[in-house]
């Protein structure tokens, strides 16, 4: 069968930007597609558990799929996969180092603490510290869904995205070392980059990530160690104690 000319012309045409558009396709920065997850390029200052952390995975987890004999070594540049993830997470920024604990609560009382603002009024009902086999690196407030969540001071926001786990979250960056976070949010309200005021409005409270019900999950960090943010906080002097802070079951 004898094809006409223009016909011909415009198959070839077809195959050429077929082949040009395979040609241009680039794997993400910070980590590698597979199928069922990414592969997580290691950075200086990462480990097992705090790739696991920030993926929400545990540790061991990893350790036994990527055939890992001891999780405590990792080198840079070592690629490790990351089942049931969907995009690269920057774990040095949404994953705290090992909490650091300071006996003396003046140490909290300087310039930069003193002005903080609580990011929501609620029930604290889960505090800082050990739970069961794993740590909170922060406390929990009980608040309706919907409800304002507030920039405990002026600082620059360094993560706004969704992260398995916490769900909605941003990041704040204060002067002095100080980081604050918020999670589990209904909407995150600001970007990356933006600079925020001391009580702007940055998100609202939700369910997002692993929850059970709507409520903020907030973190204080000092040079990236996390902290107990009711020693930062201004203490709230109009409740007793057992409102405040109910025990545990």
């Amino acid at each position: 069968m004898i094809w006409p000319r223009r016909t011909i012309s415009l198959a070839v045409c077809v195959v050429v930007v077929a082949g040009c558009s395979s040609r241009t396709s680039a794997p993400l920065p910070n980590a590698v597609k597979r199928s069922g997850g990414v592969y997580h390029l290691v950075r200086a200052g990462e480990n097992l558990y705090r790739i696991g952390k920030a993926y929400d995975v545990p540790y061991t987890e990893l350790a036994r799929i990527n055939g890992l004999k001891d999780p405590a070594h990792i080198r840079i540049g070592q690629r490790i996969f990351i089942p049931g993830a969907t995009q690269p997470v920057p774990v040095e920024v949404v994953t705290p180092l090992e909490a650091v604990s300071l006996p003396d609560a003046e140490a909290f009382q300087d310039d930069a603490a003193s002005s903080l603002m609580w990011p929501v009024s609620g029930l604290i009902n889960s505090t800082f510290g050990p739970r069961g086999a794993s740590f909170h690196d922060g406390i929990d407030i009980a608040a309706p869904e919907g409800t304002p969540i507030l920039a405990i001071d002026k600082g620059e926001v360094v993560y706004s995205d969704r992260l398995r786990g916490y769900g909605n979250m941003v990041i704040i960056r204060h002067a002095g070392g100080l980081i604050s976070v918020y999670a589990h949010n209904e909407t995150n309200l600001v970007r990356e980059g933006q600079h925020v005021e001391r009580g702007a409005i940055i998100a609202r409270v939700g369910s997002t990530g692993r929850v059970t019900g709507p409520h903020l999950h907030f973190e204080i960090r000092k040079n990236n160690a996390a902290q107990d943010p009711l020693r930062y906080l201004p203490q709230l002097c109009c409740l007793p104690a057992s409102d405040n802070l109910p025990p545990r079951g």
